[in-house]
């Protein structure tokens, strides 16, 4: 495991959370903020505000009152730049060469703190963003996958869309922003997160100086999730198409659970890659779709696992049975040796990969201390999974795979749930 690099983790007098992780030999640096505001802290008439206000950020600042102004400064340091909003938490990010990383933290703070969010640019950012969420309804292998939470956790937050609902980006208003945005963009709700080659000192007091006079103040606390479930579920969404996309899956657990390693190892074995279970059996013994793949999705208070594939249409049922069997085989059976070490290989190969770039590396220790407040290096997180039995395996797969906890969403040319309800079970 090659030498990964230590991080330095500061709490400002206000609460504000700085992370550093120093990389001597990085061509570029990053820095990111994020912030716990997504779509879990949102009320229904509200539903889309943290997007939309991701949006917004960009339109303009006290110092840089306009998006070009902020575009053209940006693309002039010949940064890469941009933002995400997610359920539990947003984040803004750029990265560039590492003698401009001081202009780019100049660029990125500002932005965060001194937004003006113009009424003239909400209006025009109106129309941009109904048209983004045109386009995710349009693009089946993306909605499903909102389907499939909403079929898991119906009308409470945890299955709203992200994106929200055109009914509500036009009718939010400025004060929706300001109020959200001071509610939320809070100095302890806050962490800085700066990757690649500088001088930590020299960072720290720019952090220090540009976020030391954010208020300290606690933001109201997200709404638990409601989980509840006593027999399979199934949502069919019809749409004319010449493929049936599928998301099924169980109900898991949180995070913060010790069995969360275990059950990324079976995702792998499951549906990791191109050697995995899944994908031999559906794909290259059934040739009945093009992608399938399977993932666990781990929130502060909730988790599930889910396999997602595109199916020929009239095979559609077919596949959601041979999935079944798949996870099945992984309540009965052991995973033999060599195959539960190649899916420990193929997870971390993936991550260490994954974090060759300054932009990655600040991801993956921001995501930590956004959510959980503890960090955990590659190193560590590499022993995690390499210490993972093939019987801890099998213990989450009996946990999780039962017919109770089933859900299965589609969007294809099907108008009844019946062909899929039936073989719905284990």
């Amino acid at each position: 495991m090659p030498k990964t690099p230590a991080t330095i983790k500061h709490v400002l007098p206000n609460g504000l959370r700085v992370v550093l992780v120093p990389q001597p030999g990085s061509v570029s640096s990053a820095v990111l903020v994020l912030v716990e505001a997504g779509s879990e802290y949102e009320k229904k008439r509200t539903n889309g505000l943290s997007h939309f206000l991701e949006h917004m950020m960009f339109k303009g600042t006290t110092k840089r009152p306009t998006s070009q102004l902020i575009s053209s400064e940006l693309d002039s340091l010949g940064a890469e730049y941009n933002a995400f909003t997610g359920q539990e938490y947003t984040g803004y990010w750029a990265k560039a060469q590492n003698a401009k990383l001081s202009q780019i933290m100049d660029i990125v703070f500002d932005m965060y703190l001194h937004p003006i969010f113009d009424p003239k640019e909400i209006e025009k950012e109106r129309g941009v963003v109904i048209e983004e969420i045109n386009l995710y309804e349009d693009t089946p292998t993306r909605q499903v996958h909102q389907e499939f939470s909403e079929l898991l956790y119906g009308d409470q937050p945890a299955g709203w869309d992200i994106a929200g609902t055109k009914q509500n980006i036009r009718t939010l208003q400025r004060k929706d922003f300001v109020t959200y945005r001071d509610a939320r963009y809070v100095a302890p709700g806050t962490a800085v997160i700066i990757a690649g080659a500088f001088d930590p000192k020299r960072v720290l007091k720019t952090v220090q100086k540009q976020f030391g006079s954010l208020e300290r103040r606690r933001a109201p606390k997200k709404p638990r999730a409601i989980e509840r479930q006593s027999r399979p579920a199934v949502r069919v969404k019809f749409k004319e198409s010449d493929q049936t996309h599928i998301v099924l899956g169980t109900r898991a657990f949180s995070m913060f659970d010790k069995r969360r390693y275990a059950l990324q190892v079976l995702a792998d074995v499951a549906g990791g890659g191109m050697s995995s279970r899944l994908f031999h059996r559906v794909r290259e013994d059934l040739g009945a779709a093009y992608y399938v793949r399977a993932s666990a999705d781990l929130s502060l208070d909730r988790g599930f696992f889910s396999v997602s594939a595109g199916s020929d249409n009239k095979r559609a049922p077919v596949v959601v049975k041979a999935i079944l069997e798949e996870l099945d085989r992984l309540r009965r059976e052991l995973v033999p040796v060599e195959e539960l070490q190649k899916a420990k290989d193929h997870l971390v190969g993936g991550l260490m990969l994954g974090l060759e770039t300054s932009d990655q590396l600040a991801g993956f220790y921001g995501s930590q201390e956004i959510t959980t407040k503890k960090l955990v290096s590659p190193a560590e997180l590499n022993r995690k999974v390499q210490g993972v039995t093939a019987e801890e395996i099998r213990i989450v797969a009996r946990a999780i795979f039962t017919d109770r906890s089933l859900n299965l969403a589609l969007i294809g040319p099907w108008k009844k749930e019946t062909p899929f309800r039936k073989i719905l079970k284990f």
